[in-house]
């Protein structure tokens, strides 16, 4: 018995015109991809901060990374075949997509017709909003790694700058983290060393997590971060903080915050756990090295983020290469009828990895920085 099951692509029929069953999956078809794509696209902010491009074949792309070079005067009669000096230098960065990420949910066709509301609208939502928190996370990982990195190529008096790694507050407690003085001390040093490094001032953001970032609101009065433009209902709702020293600040809870996903309680953070808490919340940053199934790409393990707490970057920190995009496909023909229902499915191929680490900067409580956790070029070119 073939399974069959239908493409994102397929056409859109108004509902007075459906004349079959084909046709009546097809408009099924495109609300679904429709709630998908809202959903992925309203829950993922890392996808359009980073370089992203589209992978046509293969299983892997390449980056080109170029050094500095020099200004020298002309020797009269002296031929000119490039800088005496040999610059710049040049490297590959070659990031990999890493196996199919999938997200879906069995519809039963006896709890659609029992339901009081509409079932697959919003199971399709929550399959999207799955496959961004996935996205952005693996991005978020690879610029914490990428800002932990040596110079990206070197070459005789030509060392690159790398990554740079500023600590929040000056004592070993967690809550440093959360200290408005500290953060915004904190983005003026990020801001003035992604100028000392040559990096563009263009498309530098920052991604702290929610309490952070109202933290942050919550001192505007004293260190003017509010958009005076919109001061009146910034605050209340809490989009109030714009930018500081250039930077655009987002929120998110997909950052990896203290080996955790986005927030942290207890211990020295001074913060305490809201009720209910459930299964998702504060989640551990689980282990996504190369070596886990499903996994070519090294993100790193749940003990390499202890003591992260932000990042600041730009544009050129981490690069993502898409193979799929987010797609939705749903079964149908003798599926259907077989099981008395429909699996509603996401999926995308992607991977992601450092690219630049002179534009990223992580941000880390305590009296040591992280320690690096793998991540070179290839030879230089």
């Amino acid at each position: 018995m073939a399974h069959q099951s239908t493409a994102h692509t397929a056409s859109l029929t108004r509902p007075g015109q459906l004349n079959s069953a084909s046709d009546a999956r097809a408009l099924y078809l495109k609300l679904f991809s429709g709630e998908m794509f809202k959903g992925f696209q309203h829950n993922t902010i890392a996808r359009d901060l980073v370089t992203k491009r589209t992978l046509k074949n293969g299983k892997s792309l390449q980056f080109v990374y170029t050094g500095h070079t020099t200004a020298e005067y002309h020797v009269p009669g002296q031929s000119i075949l490039g800088n005496s000096d040999g610059a710049p230098p040049v490297a590959e960065k070659t990031i990999t997509i890493d196996d199919l990420l999938i997200s879906s949910a069995f519809v039963y066709e006896l709890d659609e017709t029992l339901a009081h509301y509409e079932l697959r609208g919003e199971i399709s939502k929550k399959i999207g909003y799955a496959l961004a928190q996935k996205y952005d996370r693996l991005i978020f990982r690879s610029i914490a790694k990428g800002a932990r990195l040596a110079s990206p190529v070197t070459k005789t008096n030509f060392v690159e700058p790398g990554g740079t790694q500023i600590r929040v507050g000056a004592t070993t407690n967690d809550s440093d983290a959360f200290n408005a003085s500290n953060l915004v001390t904190a983005f003026y040093d990020a801001a003035a060393a992604l100028d000392e490094k040559g990096v563009s001032g263009d498309g530098r953001v920052a991604v702290l997590n929610p309490r952070q970032y109202y933290s942050l609101i919550q001192q505007t009065g004293d260190n003017g971060l509010i958009n005076r433009d919109s001061q009146g209902s910034a605050l209340q709702s809490g989009q109030g903080v714009v930018e500081i020293a250039g930077i655009k600040i987002y929120k998110s809870m997909n950052i990896p915050f203290l080996a955790k996903h986005g927030t942290a309680y207890g211990g020295t953070t001074g913060e305490t756990a809201p009720g209910n808490l459930g299964s998702f919340v504060g989640d551990a940053v689980g282990d996504a090295r190369a070596s886990v199934t499903g996994v070519n790409n090294n993100y790193g393990n749940a003990t390499d983020f202890n003591k992260s707490c932000g990042l600041i970057f730009q544009r050129e920190a981490a690069g993502v290469v898409e193979a799929i995009g987010p797609q939705v496909q749903v079964t149908s023909g003798d599926i259907s009828v077989v099981y008395q229902g429909d699996v509603i499915l996401g999926r995308l191929a992607m991977g992601a990895d450092f690219l630049n680490p002179a534009a990223s900067v992580e941000l880390y409580v305590g009296a040591t920085a992280p320690a690096a956790f793998g991540g070179t070029y290839p030879a230089n070119a």
